[in-house]
């Protein structure tokens, strides 16, 4: 791998780092904030979540495409969203109507691209000029991977990678981009532990790896060493190991990651160019 050198002279600088508890403090999260004016903008973070993993920025039901003068193509596959169940009631004390939420059903939506119709209003020009400023976005798409964003405040995730298909991002920091896109290596060369949940190994290999991605690439402010070292700290105490020894441990999977996005960014610009 052609850069592989080059993201462990960064790796190296950065645990250097670490081994000095000479580091920033973390940076703040930015959060996205979609300004388009689409129904799923007010769905849970979780449900715009799940329309972002669709690699999609608006979803609607069958009867909500209609109403907009759009049907659903045919042969299009739907996907589940959750959907609260309330139940009201009577307060006895006050004799107020009440309601509670006593559980989730799942509705079926489809994605604007699986629909065809009238046109409709465009997206948020401000989020798809982030979206497509991205670095390396062209990485992912060349792997089929695709990338979009919900909105973040208040979720659980900031960002979040589905295995072989879609990225999807809560905030604007570079940090969480790059950490998703070395998921995505991390899957691509088949050495990501497939298990359910965050595994301790995958995380601190796409943690890194985003930070020495950004510092090869100029971005030392966004590479977020703080914000790194405390993530990396986070998730060695839950595998009972020393954070360096951690990293240390994982630093050839960590750089083979790195180097196969720029490899494969510079591969992808080398096709650009011969198809111009």
């Amino acid at each position: 791998m052609q850069f592989y050198r080059k993201a462990e002279s960064a790796a190296t600088l950065i645990l250097e780092a670490f081994r000095s508890g000479n580091l920033p403090k973390a940076l703040a999260p930015i959060f996205v904030n979609r300004k388009d004016d689409t129904p799923c903008r007010r769905w849970s973070w979780s449900n715009q979540l799940l329309a972002a993993l669709a690699g999609t920025g608006d979803a609607r039901g069958y009867r909500q495409w209609q109403a907009v003068g759009r049907q659903v193509k045919k042969g299009a596959k739907s996907f589940p969203i959750l959907c609260p169940c309330i139940r009201k009631f009577e307060d006895k004390e006050s004799g107020e109507e009440k309601s509670a939420l006593y559980g989730f059903t799942s509705a079926p939506v489809f994605r604007l691209e699986d629909t065809e119709g009238e046109p409709l209003p465009g997206p948020d020009p401000e989020t798809v000029a982030w979206l497509e400023s991205l670095p390396l976005r062209d990485v992912a798409q060349t792997w089929g991977v695709s990338v979009d964003c919900f909105n973040g405040k208040g979720g659980r995730y900031y960002g979040y990678y589905k295995h072989g298909d879609a990225i999807a991002l809560g905030v604007e920091n570079l940090s969480t981009w790059c950490h998703e896109l070395v998921h995505a290596a991390d899957d691509k060369a088949r050495t990501i532990t497939r298990a359910p949940g965050q595994q301790p190994d995958n995380e601190i290999v796409a943690e890194l790896g985003g930070a020495i991605l950004l510092e090869i690439l100029g971005h030392e402010t966004e590479s977020d060493r703080g914000g790194c070292w405390d993530y990396v700290q986070r998730y060695a105490e839950k595998a009972k190991l020393d954070p360096i020894q951690a990293c240390q441990k994982l630093l050839k999977r960590t750089c083979d990651c790195v180097a196969l996005i720029l490899d494969t960014a510079e591969a992808a610009g080398e096709a650009a160019v011969t198809a111009a």
